[in-house]
């Protein structure tokens, strides 16, 4: 007998930012990666406040949720690096 589990996991992640040009700089950066939809198991919606920005998760399974996460540590990876250099140059 087989049984149908189903469930949706749902997680908020926040980005903080020191300035509101720094988060309208790294929102229009994020948008084209944004707007293509990568899987059918998960799904991230974009808020953008005046010094954050927020990402709502909801997916299907473990394993979508997990990428979905590792999407947005990636992206914040990218702009800590950016402002980086940007501090440094």
């Amino acid at each position: 007998m087989e049984k149908n589990t189903s469930f949706k996991i749902k997680s908020t992640i926040e980005i903080l930012f020191k300035n509101p040009d720094l988060c309208n700089i790294s929102y229009n950066s994020f948008l084209p990666e944004f707007n293509i939809q990568k899987s059918k198991r998960s799904k991230i919606s974009l808020q953008k406040q005046e010094k954050s920005l927020i990402f709502q998760i909801e997916s299907n399974d473990i394993t979508a949720f997990r990428a979905s996460i590792n999407e947005i540590i990636s992206f914040g990876r990218i702009l800590e690096g950016v402002l980086k250099i940007v501090k440094n140059s």
